[in-house]
């Protein structure tokens, strides 16, 4: 196991919202799902899009361009037009911080 690292606050991100964070040279979305917190890589695998410009709907993140669908907890395509999956990485919380294993970013 890696370092845990502190990528944010609990209240840096509202419950249904998306917030963009560089942690280790990647561009990542932290997703606040009903208070809890999930880590994606925040580019879709259709086109490259930013991720953390789409919306929430329940565990899936829709991307703006065109409007494919992950599950943030597994990073699995729930609507096309994305065949890939995006990548997710495991986060913890302490007291009021969101963590994450270095270990898991490489």
């Amino acid at each position: 196991m890696g370092e845990r690292l502190k990528i944010a606050n609990t209240t840096d991100v509202a419950p249904g919202k998306v917030r963009s964070i560089e942690v280790a040279g990647k561009r990542l979305a932290l997703c606040n799902v009903d208070g809890q917190f999930y880590l994606i890589d925040d580019v879709c695998t259709h086109d490259g899009g930013p991720l953390d410009q789409g919306e929430l709907f329940g565990y899936e993140i829709e991307c703006p361009r065109h409007g494919a669908r992950f599950d943030v907890r597994t990073g699995r395509v729930r609507r096309l037009p994305a065949i890939l999956p995006i990548r997710t990485y495991p986060v913890t919380v302490q007291d009021d911080e969101v963590l994450v294993d270095t270990d898991a970013l490489t």
